[in-house]
C-alpha cells in the first residue's frame, strides 16, 4: 500500500509513538509485506529468525522489535510490538469506512454492465464494461473488476486475509488494506470467496475460469487461462502460473508456486512447489510417474513380508 502522500520517518514514528534510527526527514512512501516490498516501504519483523530477511529486503524502513545495526541507506522504527504498530498504521492510512448504500456512490460501473438485485458494491470499486454481477454478490471496498467478467450468486470478493498472531489472550488479526483485482474475461462461480491482499493485491489474470465454492487466499496470483474446479482451497501468497488446471477438492498450502500448464487431479494435497507441464495427484501431490512407482512399491509390501516370514522359518 502506498500512502496518499509521502511521509517522513519522524511523522511515522510519532504516529506509533516509537524510537527511530535515521534522519527525521527520511522518506516513507508506503507499507507492505516482505514478498512485495519496494524502496520507500515499511516492512515489519518481530522474530529474530527473520531479522536478516527483513533488513536485506527491498524495503528501506524496517519496523523491528530490537535495535540492531541499520543497513546503509535504510532506517529503523524500534517498536515493542511491530505487529500491533503495523496495524496502527493500516488503521490510520486505510481505516474501515462503513457504507450506507448497497452500491457506494464512489463505485464506478462500466457500460452494459448488469448488477442484479441484492448485491453490495463497496467504496472505490471499479467494474468494467459488459460484466454480469449476479444477485447476492459482495464486492468489498477497492475491488477492481475488468471487462467481460461474470460473477455468480453468493460470491464474496475482498474479505480479510486469514492472518493472525497468537497471543496469550487470543488471536490478533493483521489488518488487511490490500485489494482484489480481477482481469478481463474471468468467470467466477457461485459462493466463491477471494480474500484481499494484506497490503497488496490478490489477482486473477485474464481468461481464467473458476467453478463454484472455491477459496482463494490473500496475495495469491492466479495466471492467465487457468481452470479451477469446485471446492479447491488455495492458501495465501500462492503463485499459479498460466494455463494451470486444478480439479475438484485440491488443497494448496501457502507460499508455493505451481508451474505453467501443470494439471493437478482431484483431492490432491499440494505441500510444495510443482514444476510446470506435468500432471500430479495424491497426498502429498507428486507427478504421475513418481506416484505410480510409489503405489507399485506399496503393493509389494505383503509379498516382501511373506518372503521374510518364510526366511525366518527356514533359519
Amino acid at each position: 500500500m502506498k500512502f496518499p502522500v509521502p511521509h517522513t520517518l519522524k511523522q511515522i514514528a510519532d504516529l506509533i509513538d516509537c524510537k527511530f534510527v535515521g534522519g527525521d526527514d527520511f522518506p516513507v512512501l508506503g507499507m507492505n509485506e516482505i514478498h512485495v516490498v519496494e524502496p520507500g516501504d515499511i516492512v515489519f519483523v518481530d522474530h529474530p529468525k527473520y531479522y536478516g530477511k527483513a533488513l536485506d529486503s527491498a524495503a528501506t524502513i524496517v519496523l523491528i522489535n530490537k535495535e540492531v545495526d541499520c543497513p546503509e541507506g535504510k532506517a529503523l522504527l524500534i517498536s515493542d510490538d511491530p505487529f500491533k504498530d503495523f496495524n496502527k498504521l493500516t488503521n490510520h492510512f486505510k481505516p474501515f469506512n462503513a457504507s450506507n448504500a448497497a452500491i457506494s456512490p464512489t463505485a464506478k460501473i462500466g457500460k452494459n454492465t448488469v448488477i442484479q438485485p441484492n448485491c453490495f458494491i463497496g467504496h472505490n470499486v471499479v467494474i468494467g464494461d459488459n460484466c454480469i454481477i449476479h444477485s447476492n454478490v459482495s464486492l468489498y471496498d477497492d475491488t477492481i473488476i475488468g471487462d467481460g467478467v461474470n460473477i455468480h450468486s453468493g460470491s464474496v470478493l475482498g474479505a480479510n486475509a486469514f492472518y493472525y498472531k497468537n497471543r496469550p489472550e487470543g488471536y490478533d488479526r493483521l489488518q488487511s488494506c490490500g485489494r482484489v483485482v480481477i482481469e478481463n474475461h474471468v468467470d467466477i462461480g457461485a459462493s466463491c470467496t477471494i480474500d484481499r491482499g494484506v497490503t497488496a493485491d490478490t489477482r486473477i489474470c485474464e481468461g481464467s475460469k473458476i467453478d463454484n465454492q472455491v477459496q482463494v487466499g490473500h496475495d495469491t496470483l492466479i495466471g492467465k487461462k487457468c481452470l479451477i474446479a469446485s471446492q479447491v482451497g488455495i492458501a495465501g501468497c500462492v503463485v499459479i502460473e498460466d494455463e494451470v488446471i486444478i480439479w475438484g477438492q485440491v488443497g494448496i498450502t501457502s507460499g508455493i508456486t505451481i508451474g505453467k500448464k501443470a494439471v493437478i487431479s482431484a483431492k490432491a494435497g499440494v505441500s510444495k512447489s510443482l514444476e510446470g507441464g506435468k500432471s500430479y495427484f495424491g497426498i502429498p501431490a507428486d507427478d504421475f510417474r513418481s506416484k505410480y512407482k510409489e503405489i507399485a512399491s506399496i503393493k509389494k509390501i505383503p509379498e516382501i513380508l511373506e518372503i521374510l516370514k518364510n526366511q525366518d522359518k527356514n533359519v
